[in-house]
């Protein structure tokens, strides 16, 4: 967690991404930083602004091809760079995906341990009003899938900064799915001159008694609400975030989970083949005995439309969990 005895200023989530996209292109000099429209433009959602124009040639606008755009970075990497590319939805990472999977994540194995790939994907994704269905996929378990790549979800603006250096940082191939709600959200404090973070650290959002709720990314903050309603109940709910998917902190997670005795795993991605399912089944692994059978909250297994309406329809919502949860402390 960040020092708060180090000065701090207020930042919305995405001018946080831009100050930790400064800093390491101050700190580490092969640090590069390139995608669609994020040089000149500055970022379609405008949270790479003033980059280009203060670092010139290391931040570039490329061609639209996520293939080339990972290819590339691949090589660099290879070469001694650090390159930070920004895949501006996480559906168009498809089009890349042999990169990430049969290169990208390889290149450590391959080699024998010769070669490094620190390699760092920004991109973002979830549900917002009028994204339709190919701009508002959570496919977060796509990339969990394969050894080698590490994921997280920053949902603070803290997170969204501290969790983007530590990427950076890293020599292993890094995943960072921001959220394009957030990006505009209200400022925070932050920390921006702390140390590096480690990775896969937990951040109890709320502490309870009678059930652990396990989220991650924006759906964080819906747990949160749905907690709140149920203390109006009697009902103790603890919220676990973990913004780090990949290394998942098991035995953190376990331990709270112990404490409670069950277990809901909330998450925005649909609820087939979603990251809860590994959750609940890590937990069971690591011998958790649970009260009640574990939860899976998630989107139903349907593409997401267009129409706002439809698509509050879909998401959970606070209320929705809160009777999910509700059900689950009563049975």
């Amino acid at each position: 967690m960040p020092d708060t005895t180090l000065a701090s200023e207020k930042l919305t989530y995405g001018e946080a991404v831009r100050a930790a996209l400064r800093r390491c292109l101050t700190e580490l000099p092969e640090t590069l930083f390139y995608g669609e429209d994020v040089a000149k433009p500055g970022g379609v959602f405008g949270v790479t602004r003033g980059l280009h124009r203060d670092f010139g040639d290391r931040v570039f606008d490329t061609p639209i091809s996520e293939s080339a755009i990972l290819g590339s970075a691949v090589g660099a990497a290879m070469l001694g760079r650090r390159p930070i590319v920004e895949i501006m939805w996480i559906d168009f990472a498809m089009v890349a995906f042999d990169q990430i999977i049969n290169q990208l994540a390889n290149v450590r194995y391959v080699s024998q341990g010769l070669l490094h790939a620190p390699v760092v994907i920004r991109t973002q994704q979830g549900s917002a009003p009028g994204a339709c269905a190919q701009h508002s996929q959570s496919l977060e378990a796509l990339f969990l899938h394969v050894p080698g790549v590490r994921v997280c979800l920053p949902w603070t603006a803290q997170d969204a900064y501290d969790l983007l250096v530590a990427a950076v940082h890293s020599d292993d191939p890094v995943v960072v799915i921001e959220n394009r709600t957030l990006y505009n959200a209200g400022k925070q404090e932050v920390v921006l001159a702390g140390p590096v973070q480690r990775m896969g650290e937990i951040r109890v959002r709320r502490v309870g008694t009678d059930v652990t709720a396990v989220t991650w990314g924006a759906m964080t903050a819906r747990v949160l609400d749905a907690a709140e309603l149920l203390a109006g109940e009697g009902i103790s709910v603890e919220v676990v975030e973990t913004p780090w998917l990949n290394p998942f902190p098991t035995d953190a997670v376990a331990a709270r989970v112990s404490g409670t005795g069950r277990l809901a795993v909330v998450h925005e991605a649909n609820v087939t083949g979603g990251f809860g399912a590994e959750v609940v089944v890590r937990m069971a692994e690591a011998g958790v005995a649970l009260r009640s059978p574990a939860l899976r909250i998630g989107l139903p297994d349907s593409r997401v439309p267009a129409a706002p309406s439809l698509v509050a329809g879909l998401i959970p919502d606070a209320p929705r969990i809160a009777e999910s949860l509700r059900k689950l402390v009563h049975s």
